[in-house]
Order: C-alpha cells, then sequence, then structure tokens
C-alpha cells in the first residue's frame, strides 16, 4: 500500500523527526553521488526531498509519484519537475536516466517485478541507481510512526537477490538512522551520536534504513548475426582417413 502524499509531506518536512530523517539519508546519498554534473537524475516515490542537492547542477531533474500516493508541486518556489505517473508506466523515454533514487517506492509496491523492470529501462547504459527501503533489523521497520514502517522491509541480501534477478548488478551499499523512530526531545536532541556510534558499531547495531546501489547489467547480444568461420587446420589430414574418389585416368 502507497501512504499518501500529504502525509509524506508532513512527516519530512512538518516534523523534526522526519527533518532528522532527511538530513542523514541525504548525507549517505551525497557519499555515493556527490554530484550530478551534467545529468538526468529521477526520483520515483517520494525521493524529492534527496534530489534537490542535484537541481543546481544536473542536466535534468524528474519526481515520479505514484498514483496511488498522489503528487504534489516541487521544488517550492521553482519550475514544477513532479509528475504523477502509473506505477509501472513511466513518462520517460528508455535509456534516458543516468540516475535513479527509489524512495518509498519498492517497499510499498503491489508490483515489486514490474517497478525492477521499469527502473532497468529507463537506466541508460551504466545507469546506476540507488534503492532506499526499510530495514528489516531496524527499529523504523517496526514503528508505524515513520513511513518506514509500512511496507515490506528488506534485509540486505535479500534485496540484493531481487536486484540480481532483474538484471541490476549491486555495487555498494549503505545503514543508516540508527537513532530511535521518536520525536522525543532527547532522543531528537541526541540523535547525531546515535548516528556516529551506529556507523561505529554497524556489526552490531542495525541501522533503520537500508540503501543499495546498483547498475545496469547490459549483457551482449547473443542472437542471430554474421558469423566468421575460420577454416580448420586439420583439413591437410582428411585424405589419410577418408580419401576421396578421384576418376579414372585414360591411359
Amino acid at each position: 500500500m502507497h501512504l499518501d502524499v500529504q502525509d509524506l509531506r508532513n512527516f519530512y518536512y512538518r516534523s523534526t523527526l522526519g527533518r532528522a530523517a532527511q538530513t542523514f539519508v541525504r548525507a549517505e546519498m551525497a557519499r555515493f553521488w556527490p554530484e550530478a554534473q551534467g545529468l538526468t537524475v529521477a526520483g520515483y516515490g517520494f525521493a524529492a526531498p534527496l534530489l534537490r542537492p542535484y537541481l543546481s547542477d544536473a542536466k535534468r531533474v524528474i519526481g515520479l509519484m505514484p498514483g496511488p500516493q498522489g503528487v504534489m508541486p516541487w521544488p517550492q518556489g521553482m519550475a514544477n519537475v513532479s509528475v504523477l505517473c502509473d506505477e509501472t508506466r513511466w513518462p520517460i523515454e528508455t535509456g534516458h536516466v543516468d540516475r535513479l533514487v527509489v524512495l518509498h517506492g519498492l517497499e510499498t509496491s503491489e508490483n515489486p517485478s514490474d517497478l525492477l523492470e521499469e527502473c532497468f529501462r529507463v537506466l541508460g547504459p551504466g545507469g546506476k541507481a540507488v534503492f532506499i527501503v526499510p530495514h528489516r533489523s531496524g527499529l523504523w521497520s517496526r514503528s508505524d510512526g515513520t513511513p518506514f514502517g509500512y511496507g515490506r522491509p528488506y534485509s540486505q541480501g535479500q534485496l540484493e537477490a531481487q536486484l540480481k534477478r532483474h538484471s541490476f548488478l549491486p555495487e555498494r551499499h549503505a545503514h543508516t538512522l540508527y537513532q530511535p523512530p521518536s520525536h522525543k526531545r532527547f532522543w531528537r536532541k541526541t540523535g547525531p551520536f546515535w548516528e556516529k556510534l551506529g556507523r561505529s558499531f554497524s556489526m552490531v547495531l542495525s541501522g533503520g534504513v537500508l540503501m543499495v546501489e546498483a547498475s545496469k547489467r547490459v549483457h551482449s547480444p547473443s542472437g542471430p548475426g554474421e558469423r566468421v568461420r575460420k577454416p580448420s587446420g586439420l583439413r591437410v589430414l582428411e585424405g589419410l582417413t577418408a580419401p576421396s574418389a578421384e576418376p579414372a585416368r585414360k591411359v
């Protein structure tokens, strides 16, 4: 089930917990993609909070929001780049996206396989995507007070296996949101401490959000085509094993 766009907007832009989540997830995005100079960047689901840093240098930024979720104009005070779309039929030509961010899209989709096929279709050669989902072992997937408490949470192995089945090649991953998903003032003030502690002990602690970067894997063509057949070097021995019949010579 998709969350309503108004609920997502209120969480990320009007609550202290949502603004904190936006800050730390965006910081991990910056480690993956520090810039997007001259690239076409698209986001699906509710990726708007993570796309703003690319507005200044990207060739084009597109915010795709699924119909069941709803759409809102974005960014505020600038020309609108968000568009309402069908979950598995995006208004983008094949191979025209260089970078794709999926946030609150995969885990809430009723057709995840078809969605991943659409992600693969719009990415160009060498294109990369970051899939951001609730982490199965994290606290955030167990709380209904945030958008990460809805849909299907994933472990890293589950997400990477699903991406591989759709011809994506997982390359990097990150965990974030180690702080408790609480609006209480104490947890908000100590949020940076818990994030730093979580990164230091990531083998023991589980972040609430899992991020996996994957590239589009393009297979070499295997269909019909012109083939060059090289002569075998063993043909010089053919006469020894199967001598060919020759017409008799006239005397």
